[in-house]
């Protein structure tokens, strides 16, 4: 591979990466806006779980559409369509406070939006222009950056909301979504240039099967089918955290600030655990990186359970969790690309991230429905335990070809 294809491969990984640092960032700090809006409105906090309950179904559903749409006509479309999704949702949401409204704008537009702008499409228009070898590192790379928003974004959010309020907050929010606007014309341009470039590596029945049978061997095969029960429980479990892990720190009698700390570790080691996800997945067989990462989590769970709720214990979870939070996507997604190939990677990997977020509305809404029925979270994190156990089992069947080590 020459040097300016080096380049380019770079420029395509840099851009997807920051892309998803401001899609993810803004997506998993809205949790920090369910007391405030709470407090501020007519509002329960079972209407403000609903909408980003439904926000979570939303993410999941539009990225095989939007996924369809970017593998026929391009990237660049979709990501300002989303850009413009996200603002616009974001924008609206102070001056719209009733339950309806706020359905509207952060569980369908922000939601919609932040699809458009997220895994799938990203993953699939870089992957696409990579040799195999490189796919694994390229996609730990690209969530390390959603990771990395995450960190960014969830303590600026706050502090904004410390200093002036909820409203600046989420109003500063959405101008920042507008920056994935010239990045999305970087990505689209150097990914045209480079598709070229490697037209010719790409495997002749891949170019030759059309998506709609496509679909129909991806849903018969065994393997993908446990993988998406995986990617469920896993959707579950990171929606629960990231919607209600500053309820949970205020139940122990902490302040915001300790939600926004949490999260913030939660993305910052999140980062190494792509990365580390992505490394790991050019040495060994990624279904066993999976069930591994699966069963951490309930064993991290159990531990915190049983340990005292300081801020300490919640800065240490915040630092193991984070470890494994969404290092599941690129060891996900390259099995996805194992089994099927690239030509149709954005909407096959979406249909995963579809059972995700499927899972995502369930951790997020029934959340919302235990703590307003029992005063707690014990029934979910008993649950979630549960789901953990079942995903790290569910990943051992999948066939997965050999790693060539050479």
């Amino acid at each position: 591979m020459t040097n300016s294809q080096n380049r380019t491969i770079w420029i395509l990984i840099l851009s997807s990466s920051l892309i998803l640092a401001i899609t993810m960032g803004v997506r998993q700090s809205l949790g920090l806006f369910i007391a405030p809006i709470n407090s501020s409105t007519s509002l329960d906090i079972i209407s403000i779980s609903l909408a980003l309950a439904i926000g979570q179904f939303i993410w999941g559903l539009t990225q095989p559409i939007f996924g369809a749409i970017a593998d026929k006509k391009g990237s660049f479309g979709v990501l300002v369509f989303g850009a413009l999704l996200m603002f616009f949702g974001l924008i609206l949401t102070p001056f719209l406070t009733s339950e309806f409204s706020i359905i509207l704008t952060l569980g369908l537009l922000v939601a919609a939006g932040a699809g458009a702008g997220s895994f799938s499409i990203l993953i699939g228009a870089t992957a696409k222009n990579l040799p195999n070898e490189k796919r694994s590192f390229a996609g730990g790379f690209i969530n390390a950056g959603g990771s990395f928003g995450q960190f960014i974004f969830a303590p600026l959010a706050q502090a904004i909301i410390n200093g002036f309020g909820w409203i600046y907050s989420m109003i500063a929010l959405a101008f920042s979504t507008l920056l994935t606007i010239p990045l999305a014309k970087i990505l689209s341009s150097k990914s045209k240039k480079e598709e070229t470039n490697l037209t010719n590596l790409t495997n002749v029945i891949e170019n030759d099967i059309k998506l709609k049978e496509q679909l129909k061997v991806a849903l018969k095969d065994k393997s993908y089918l446990y993988l998406n029960l995986g990617f469920f429980t896993c959707g579950f479990h990171v929606a629960f955290l990231v919607t209600h892990l500053p309820h949970e720190v205020a139940l122990c009698g902490h302040s915001a600030n300790v939600s926004a700390y949490s999260l913030a570790l939660i993305g910052l080691f999140n980062i190494f655990g792509s990365l580390y996800a992505g490394y790991l997945g050019t040495k060994y067989k990624m279904k066993y990186i999976l069930a591994f990462i699966y069963a951490s989590r309930a064993l991290m769970i159990i531990i915190y359970l049983l340990s005292p709720k300081t801020e300490l214990t919640f800065y240490i979870f915040s630092i193991a969790i984070g470890f494994t939070w969404l290092a599941t996507v690129p060891p996900t997604a390259g099995i996805v690309g194992k089994l099927f190939g690239t030509k149709y990677l954005a909407t096959l990997f979406g249909l995963t991230l579809l059972s995700h977020q499927i899972g995502g509305f369930f951790g997020a809404y029934l959340g919302g429905l235990f703590i307003n029925s029992y005063g707690n979270f014990s029934l979910m994190w008993y649950l979630d335990i549960a789901l953990a156990i079942v995903a790290a089992l569910a990943n051992l069947p999948i066939k997965e070809e050999k790693i060539n080590k050479n």
